[in-house]
C-alpha cells in the first residue's frame, strides 16, 4: 500500500533566486485575488464560473499584464485549480468562503507538474531557473516518487516541502512498541502527565518572549507606515513569532515522539479547545500549550507508526473518578492538585486522571 509523506527542508536561495522566488510568490497571490474577484463578479451575474472559465480569464490576465510571463506558467495554472479546489470545498460544506490574500501571510506556491521541476542530493531546480540550483540544508528523508513541491516563505527563510510517494509505510518496523498502553492528562502547568509517571512541563515559549514581543510592537507603533524602519520591525517581529512557534513545535514533538515509539495504545482527552480559549484569564496560556497541534501529530503518527491512538468522551469525568476504587467526587474544584479518596487514595490529581484515561474503554 503506497503512502504520501510531505518533507520540508530550508533552502537557501542567493540574491537573483530570491527575487525570482518572491515574484513568483507575487504573481500567485495577484492572480489568486484577480480571478477571485472575477469569481465573484460572474456568479453575481448569474453565470457559473468553472476551471475552464478561470483559465480563459488568466489568458486575459497576461496579455494585461506582461509581468506575469515573467514567472513559470505552472505556477500560474496551479493557483487556479487550487481556487476551483477551494470552492468545491466551500460547496460541499466542509471549509469556508475563499478569502483574499494578503501579501506577508502564507506566502507560497506549488508545482505538481514532475516535468518541471528536479531535485538531486541537496539541490533544487525549477522551470525558469535552469541550471541555477537552490541549495538545500539537508537531504530529503526518504526514496519515493516526487509528487509536488511547494515552495514558502516565513519570516524571511524559504522553505521547499516536497510530497513523496512511498510503496509502503517507513515507520511500521521501525520503532518496535516497548509497552501496552498509556493515558495523558494535558494541562497549562504540566503539558502532558502520563500514567506511567512520566511528566512533560508546559514550556510556554510566548509567555518568555511577551516582554520583548511588547517591545518591538510599541516601537513599531510608533512608526510611519510604511517606512523602512517599520519593514525591518515588522521583520524583527515575524522572526520572534517564527522563534516561539519552532520552541513550541519541538517540544510537541518530543513528546509525540515518545509516547507514539514508546506505547501500542494511547489514550488522550477529547479537549474543547475553542470553548476553553473563551476564558479571557486562561485564553493565552491555553493557546500557548498547542493542545491542538498536540493532537493532530499523535493522529498522523499513530497512523504511521500503527499505534491505537484512544481519543476519550468529552464528557468522561477522568479528574473526578478514583483510580483505584472508581468513586467519582463530584466537589473535587481546580484547587484541588491532590486527589484524596475516602478508599485511602492520596495522588496528585494529573496523575490520577491519567490513570483513569489509561483504562478507558471506548
Amino acid at each position: 500500500m503506497s503512502l504520501l509523506l510531505a518533507n520540508k527542508i530550508e533552502i537557501r536561495p542567493n540574491e537573483n533566486q530570491i527575487d525570482f522566488l518572491s515574484k513568483s510568490v507575487g504573481c500567485r497571490r495577484f492572480v489568486w485575488n484577480m480571478c477571485l474577484a472575477e469569481w465573484n463578479y460572474a456568479y453575481k451575474h448569474g453565470l457559473r464560473p468553472d476551471k475552464f472559465y478561470m483559465r480563459f480569464y488568466l489568458r486575459c490576465l497576461k496579455d494585461k499584464y506582461q509581468w506575469l510571463r515573467d514567472v513559470s506558467n505552472v505556477i500560474l495554472l496551479e493557483t487556479i485549480d487550487d481556487l476551483c479546489l477551494a470552492f468545491e470545498r466551500f460547496f460541499k460544506k466542509i471549509a469556508k468562503y475563499p478569502r483574499f490574500k494578503k501579501k506577508g501571510v502564507s506566502d507560497s506556491f506549488s508545482i505538481r507538474n514532475l516535468t518541471k521541476f528536479r531535485i538531486v542530493g541537496r539541490k533544487l531546480e525549477i522551470e525558469r531557473m535552469r541550471g541555477s540550483w537552490i541549495s538545500m540544508r539537508e537531504t530529503l528523508r526518504f526514496n519515493g516518487q516526487h509528487r509536488q513541491v511547494t515552495i514558502s516563505n516565513r519570516a524571511g527563510r524559504w522553505f521547499v516541502s516536497v510530497l513523496i510517494r512511498l510503496p509502503a509505510n517507513p515507520y511500521t518496523s521501525r520503532f518496535p512498541l516497548n509497552e501496552n498502553q498509556v493515558g495523558v492528562d494535558l494541562g497549562i502547568k504540566e503539558l502532558a502527565v502520563c500514567s506511567d509517571g512520566t511528566i512533560f512541563s508546559a514550556s510556554q515559549p510566548l509567555k518568555k518572549q511577551l516582554k520583548k514581543l511588547a517591545k518591538l510592537q510599541r516601537q513599531l507603533s510608533k512608526k510611519s507606515k510604511g517606512s523602512n524602519r517599520s519593514k525591518k520591525l515588522k521583520a524583527r517581529i515575524a522572526e520572534l513569532h517564527y522563534y516561539i512557534s519552532c520552541k513550541r513545535g519541538a517540544v510537541l514533538h518530543n513528546i509525540s515522539d515518545y509516547l507514539t515509539k514508546t506505547f501500542e495504545r494511547i489514550v488522550i482527552e477529547d479537549l474543547n479547545v475553542s470553548g476553553m480559549v473563551r476564558n479571557h484569564k486562561l485564553a493565552r496560556a491555553i493557546s500557548d500549550c498547542g493542545f491542538g497541534e498536540l493532537r493532530r501529530q499523535l493522529e498522523y503518527k499513530s497512523k504511521l507508526r500503527g499505534n491505537d491512538l484512544v481519543i476519550a468522551d468529552r464528557w468522561f469525568a477522568s479528574s473526578k473518578i478514583c483510580s483505584q476504587c472508581g468513586t467519582i467526587k463530584k466537589d473535587l474544584t481546580l484547587s484541588d492538585r491532590v486527589y484524596n479518596c475516602d478508599c485511602g487514595l492520596s495522588m496528585d490529581r494529573d496523575l490520577n486522571a491519567a490513570r483513569n484515561l489509561m483504562n478507558y474503554v471506548a
